[in-house]
């Protein structure tokens, strides 16, 4: 696998959206312009963190033609192994980090006649690129319906509000108004519908599209964290070409296994919608937990997401 290659950047700003939420703002180390991105597309950050690096993923959030400067926003984990606990409390307006080159497996349809977004907390970001594309740039319709505990846990409300007035709905928790699947029967013919947010609200709200008949392509989300198995137990992969056969622990990827071994396994996101990692499985079934694959290929179980997706069983023997 070749070294990504990395841009450095400048933390030129950070600046409190909510009582968990953090936006940063980068400019390039040497002031040229960044690369251009597209409405959607995010970036991966490189954190040092003890003696490794930790890599991250965030939606871009500001007009995709304003290259001057990149924006992203990060939300508190309270599980936070170093990622965001760097952006809440360790990182530093001046600071010098690497980023990777822009890219989009979210991207705005050019076949829809209207676009709605359905974001809940920090499920919102990528859809703040896409909103003002659509505004300034591609003249497309939209509406956004945005979910939160509250006003005060909803990041960018304020903005929102005033921006988009006339496309937003918010639906606060808290005060008894919840965001149902049923606003989806709403739309009219064409639509294409767009989920970002916690992975049960994209399960939930991604099976009501596919049972009210929305077709598949005008079905789109977005994950920054893989699924994570309610039930993942260790399993067995036999590699045919050396013969070699090792143990995937429950709490290991198939990838990283086979990385650590040496192999040259292509990669990108490790969260399984790019299907860089694909492999072919030559023996056993796959317990598919990519938003990649189609159903046909998934039922098949001759194709493996490694960075997500696990043996449904106890092992595997895979064409590497």
């Amino acid at each position: 696998m070749l070294q990504e290659q990395r841009i450095p950047v400048v933390i030129k700003a950070i600046r409190t959206e909510s009582p968990k939420v953090k936006r940063i703002t980068f400019t390039s180390f040497n002031g040229s312009s960044l690369p251009v991105f597209s409405a959607g597309a995010h970036i991966k950050t490189f954190i040092k963190h003890k003696e490794s690096t930790l890599e991250r993923y965030y939606s871009l959030t500001n007009h995709p033609e304003d290259t001057r400067t990149y924006e992203i926003a990060v939300r508190i984990s309270d599980e936070s192994n170093g990622g965001s606990s760097y952006w809440h409390h360790t990182a530093r307006e001046g600071e010098v980090i690497e980023i990777g080159y822009p890219k989009n497996h979210f991207p705005l349809s050019f076949k829809a006649k209207h676009h709605v977004f359905y974001g809940a907390g920090i499920g919102i970001t990528p859809f703040l690129s896409m909103m003002v594309d659509l505004i300034k740039s591609r003249g497309g319709s939209f509406e956004l319906h945005y979910a939160a505990r509250n006003k005060e846990m909803c990041p960018f409300y304020s903005f929102i509000k005033k921006q988009y007035q006339k496309q937003c709905h918010f639906y606060f928790s808290e005060e008894g108004n919840r965001l149902q699947k049923e606003t989806l029967l709403e739309h009219r013919i064409g639509t294409h519908v767009y989920f970002c947010g916690p992975h049960t609200f994209i399960h939930d709200f991604t099976n009501a599209a596919k049972k009210y008949g929305y077709p598949q392509t005008s079905i789109h989300s977005e994950l920054f964290t893989p699924p994570k198995p309610q039930k993942a137990a260790g399993f067995q992969v036999t590699l045919r070409d050396s013969g070699r056969s090792v143990l995937v622990e429950k709490e290991e990827s198939l990838l990283d296994v086979l990385l650590s071994l040496g192999l040259n396994v292509p990669y990108s996101c490790k969260i399984g919608r790019c299907g860089t990692c694909e492999l072919n499985v030559l023996e056993g079934k796959v317990e598919h937990y990519d938003h990649f694959l189609s159903e046909e290929q998934q039922a098949s179980h001759k194709i493996i997401l490694s960075c997500v997706s696990r043996a449904k069983g106890e092992k595997l023997v895979l064409d590497c």
